[in-house]
Order: C-alpha cells, then structure tokens, then sequence
C-alpha cells in the first residue's frame, strides 16, 4: 500500500509550490496614481517623483509608497476621492509631458514579488477597473479621406488630358478651379461616372476662372464617420491585446465616443499613452532641388520643413509628396542593428511595396526620410470669471523626422527603421504600427476608476455561496464517511488552493460566473471522493479485506473518475473556443478546476490515506461508516 517516497516528494512540492502562489490573493489593492512619460522615450524619474510629491502636498493629499518603477513613477493613497485630486493636482504640476492615469496598485510583500507570485486577475465585475471615454475627431477623419480623393481626382484629370488649375478641400467636399468652362464640363462627366459618392455643382464664371464644386453625399458622410469608428475600435482591442488585458470591454458610444473599461490594468499610465496615441508614419524624400533650402525659415513650393525629433539636429526640408504612409504598414517587429541599436523592421503590404519599388528605382542615391505624425491633446489652464484656474484642451499635431538615410538600392516591401533612442521606443512604436493606425485622432474625454459592476453585495453572496457550500460539503462527509471523509475534505481544500495558484500563475481573469465555476468544481471534486469512499465500501460488504478494499476502491473509481471529467473537460473546451466574455471566464475556470479536481481527489487523498493507515502493522477496520468484519468460518460437526 505504500507510496514511493518520490510520490510523497511530488505532492509535497505541488502543494508548497501551490500555497505559495495562492498567498497574494490575500493581499488587496489600494488606490494609487501612476506617472509615466507621454512617449517611451520620456522618463518619469525621481526629480518627478519630487515634483508630484510636493503637488499632493500642496492640495493636502496624503500619501505613501510614493516610488520609482521601472514603468514610472508610483504614488499610493488612502482612497478612490484622494486619488482623484491626487490626479489632478500632479497633472497641473507635471504638464503635457507626462501621463498622470489611475491605478491599483497591488500590496503583495517583496518576497512574494521576488518568486514572480501575483494575485489573481479579477474582472471587471469583481474588482472594477479602468474606464476611459474617448472622442474620435471626425473633421480630422474627414480631413485624410479628403487628402486621399485629392489625388485621385487629380489622376483622373491628367489620364484625359483635362486641364485644371487646383483642386482644394472645401468644406465637404472640394472645389475644382479650371480655364475654360469646356474643360470644366468634360470633368464634370468624368467624374460623375467615376465618383458617384459626390454631388456635383456649376459655379458662374468668375473673372479668375470656372468652378466645379464636389460635396460627399449624406450617405458617403454616414460611411466615413462609420469606418472611422469602427477601425478605430479595431486598433484598439488590437493595441489592448498586445498590451496582455484580459476582460476589456471596448464598444461604440453614440456617434463619435468609444468606451474602453479595462479590469484590474497595472500599468494604466502605459494604456493610457498607447492607446491614445494616433501615430503614423509617413516615407518622404529630402528635398534636392532647393539647394539653398528653406530661407528664413520658409519652404519653397513643393517642399515642407520639419524639425528633428528631440531638436538633435537641424530641421529637414522634405517634398510634399508622400511615398508611402502607415496604413500600408501590415507589420512591425522591434530588432537589433550591426551596432546592437534598436530598429524596428517594417513590412509593407502589396501595394506599399510596389508603391516603395517605384519610387526608390530611380532615386538610389538620394536621401529619404521618416516622418512621425502624431495627434495629441495639450491642456493649459487659464483663470476663469470667478478666479479659479480652468482647464482648456487643444488639439494639435505634431511632425517629427525620426530617421533620414541615403537609398543605397531600389526597395521593396522590407526594409528597417533605424535612429530610434531606446529599445522601449523602438517597442512602442513596433506595438503601434503593427496594431493598425488609427482612422482619425482620438481624445480622452473622461478618465475614472470603477467598481465592480455588479455590485459587492452579489459579490459577497456569490462568496458566501461557495464558502458555506464548502462547509456543508465537509460536515456530511465527515458525518458519512468518517475518517475517509476528513480526508476527503481536507483535499477538497487543497484543490482551492491549487485552482487560485494556477489562475495566478496563468494570468486569467476570474469573474463571477468564474466564482460558480468554483463551487462547481468544489461539487465534481467531492463527487470524485464520493465514487472511492463508496467502491471501497462495495469491496468490503464483498468481503475484502482493508488494504486490499483501499487499492481496488482507487483502481476501479478511477477510470469512471477520468471518463466522467474528460467529457466535462470536452464540453468547457468548447465553451472556452466559442464563447466570449463571461462564458469565457466560467470556462477558463471550469477546465482547470476539472484538473485540479482530479489530481486532488485521486493523488492527493489516496497519498493521505497512505499516510494515515498504509504504516500500520496490523489493519482490521477502516473508519468509513463501515467497520470490516471477517467473514465466520463453520466448524465440521456442527
């Protein structure tokens, strides 16, 4: 009946390693403020630790914990009202050149950090989280598809041979300048045909010219605002799911908001800037036919000047016209030059490639450039009627070359990035190219931490469920089965704290439809007891003996055990693979619970019951509601 002493060593190792990680659950969060740079290669160091510090001095905030990671800065407080006025006052000290974001901060001891032991990830309706309110610029959106139709409409025109003199954005639409009404109605047919997502109006001549005047349709209005919506909703859960956030909510509000609710977020200064962050690149030429450059400060016709990121060196003059842009961008990947310096090498798609290959063909030797364009929001505060201090936001851009180089040959649909500061700036702006460029800017609107949904008095009965669940388990199998049910119960203990270690270690969020699952499992474990404590029951009313009952009850429960939990395995893999948010949280926890379940009930208790009788000399009765009696044997003669 004895286990090997390396099944003893196993179990012990599991049950240690599984008591440890299940610890932080026993450590809650508290409210704090996180401060990191607007950019990656912006840092929030101690001077800016000092300086927020004496911020929340001044608004009479208390706090502590206040510390430098390795993502920021970190300040805790007492409450959810402290943390929003610690918010407030660090964001007016600190300026636009960093990100102030709310967060939960979690209070397991060091050494727990140390071993890499993390609480479990609770969902949005168990523990709230991190709700964000963005407003998509729709003129902006409206703004870059009117850049695409410009060139296109120019094409078309110079296919025919039709001469204009402009075409410039005009309101919704665009305005069509040309010499002679006879060309001014061919356009007008061509482009009817070839646009018929446009109205199309005849302006009187007038002395410097004739007119054209192009207005999207309603419709064509509808379905900008519609793809801008929904592609920035796209970019978005992909920008979220590389960021590792499981339960995110992310979902449409009224015409122009997008709702993003992010559960249990750690590092909320860093969603806060990546996904807000509306960037996009664009692939120029230096500028060659201006030898003198831009005077006094002015670009000649044909030509803009852009600074170099971080002043580091002279502004750039680069042509106008765009090789290729962001959107043509399918992925990013961050690597490592001859030098070992951050690159991310770029991927274009078909069209970007060829696009890429005509332009660089016959430019070898010239230089080309790397524009970052980048929308952001910049706040400033001003006083207001009544003296107190009013904040007002403005919408900017801003054009950065982050990267100038001389085209040694044609290129294609491959090619590398190179002039980054750090790797966390070439990672970033890997994570940003790959997830998809945003449609149109985005803007923070509303900016909150949320409780759980659902309330925390559903919260505690679903609890309180699972526990006195627990507790009437224990009392009737310890009342039935006696000292086989103490075993029992005490590996149903043990299959909690396997199932809290492994939600820990694998990072899965346990919502409240995960909390029944527990209870579930609880059930199945138990269920699994039942069948052993019974089959060795049935072996000893047939007259076996006490050890041999115990290893056939185990041997003969175990493939109907196996059979019961794989086809109940099988049905939570399905809704694991189908499902979606709470159906996925009561399936990650219902798998595993069905794993823990069968190594607690069959391993764990058989390995305890070894202990308890398997050392015994002489076994004559096992204490499980039936005591073993020896069959009576007749006597000849009587």
């Amino acid at each position: 009946m004895r286990f090997p002493l390396w099944k003893y060593l196993l179990i012990l190792v599991v049950v240690a390693i599984s008591v440890v990680y299940s610890l932080p659950n026993l450590y809650p969060d508290e409210p704090a403020i996180q401060i990191s740079g607007a950019s990656a290669s912006v840092v929030a160091d101690q001077a800016v630790l000092e300086s927020a510090s004496r911020a929340l001095s001044e608004a009479g905030v208390a706090f502590h914990g206040a510390e430098v990671q390795k993502k920021g800065a970190l300040l805790r407080v007492s409450s959810p009202a402290d943390q929003l006025v610690a918010q407030e006052a660090a964001r007016r000290a600190l300026g636009d050149g960093y990100i102030v974001a709310l967060n939960l901060a979690p209070t397991t001891p060091g050494w727990l950090k140390a071993l890499y032991a993390t609480p479990m990830k609770l969902g949005l309706d168990l523990r709230g989280g991190v709700h964000f309110l963005l407003e998509v610029d729709m003129a902006k959106a409206l703004e870059q598809r009117q850049d695409s139709y410009i060139n296109d409409i120019k094409t078309k025109l110079r296919e025919k041979k039709l001469a204009y003199r402009a075409v410039t954005e005009n309101g919704q639409g665009f305005a069509l300048k040309f010499e002679k009404q006879e060309d001014r109605d061919k356009a007008q047919d061509l482009l009817k045909a070839e646009f018929a997502e446009f109205t199309y109006a005849a302006r009187a001549a007038a002395t410097d010219g004739v007119y054209l005047d192009m207005t999207f349709t309603p419709a064509k209005l509808k379905e900008i605002a519609d793809y801008a919506i929904n592609q920035n909703l796209t970019t978005i859960r992909n920008r979220i799911n590389a960021l590792g956030v499981a339960e995110s909510v992310v979902q449409r509000q009224g015409l122009n908001r997008i709702v993003v609710e992010l559960p249990g977020v750690q590092d909320t200064a860093e969603a806060k800037r990546v996904l807000g962050r509306t960037a996009s690149l664009e692939f120029r030429f230096v500028d060659w036919e201006h030898p003198g450059g831009a005077e006094n400060g002015i670009a000649p016709p044909g030509t803009e000047l852009f600074p170099f990121k971080n002043g580091q060196q002279f502004p750039v003059l680069l042509q106008k016209r765009k090789i290729v842009t962001g959107d043509r961008v399918v992925d990013a990947r961050i690597g490592r030059d001859e030098s070992s310096r951050p690159q991310v090498e770029v991927t274009l798609d078909t069209r970007g490639g060829k696009m890429m290959a005509e332009a660089t063909r016959d430019n070898v030797g010239k230089q080309m450039a790397v524009l970052f364009v980048e929308s952001k929001q910049k706040s400033r505060f001003v006083a207001g009627e009544d003296g107190k201090q009013v904040e007002i936001r403005e919408n900017v851009v801003e054009k950065n070359v982050i990267n100038r180089a001389t085209v040694q040959s044609m290129l294609g649909s491959r090619f590398v990035i190179t002039g980054l500061d750090s790797p966390a700036e070439a990672a970033e702006l890997a994570l940003l190219l790959r997830s998809g460029a945003l449609a149109a800017p985005m803007y923070f609107v509303e900016e909150r931490t949320i409780g759980p949904s659902l309330g925390a008095e559903n919260i505690k009965r679903g609890v309180h469920a699972t526990l006195w669940g627990f507790v009437a388990i224990a009392v009737f199998m310890i009342i039935y089965y006696q000292v086989f049910g103490v075993i029992s119960v005490i590996a149903l203990a043990f299959n909690l704290v396997f199932l809290t270690a492994l939600l820990g270690m694998l990072n899965a969020a346990l919502t409240l439809p995960g909390i029944a699952a527990i209870a579930l499992a609880l059930g199945m474990a138990i269920d699994a007891n039942v069948l052993i404590n019974e089959r060795i029951r049935e072996e000893l009313r047939n007259g076996a003996t006490p050890r041999t009952a115990i290893m056939m009850g185990y041997e003969r429960a175990f493939a109907t055990i196996v059979d019961s939990n794989v086809t109940t395995f099988i049905v939570g893999l399905m809704l694991l693979i189908f499902g979606s948010g709470p159906v996925r949280g009561f399936a990650v926890v219902h798998c595993l619970g069905i794993l823990t379940s069968v190594f607690s009930s069959v391993v764990l208790s058989r390995a305890l019951v070894e202990l308890f009788y398997g050392r015994r000399a002489r076994l004559n009765s096992l204490a499980i509601g039936q005591i073993w009696k020896p069959k009576s044997v007749a006597t000849p003669g009587k």
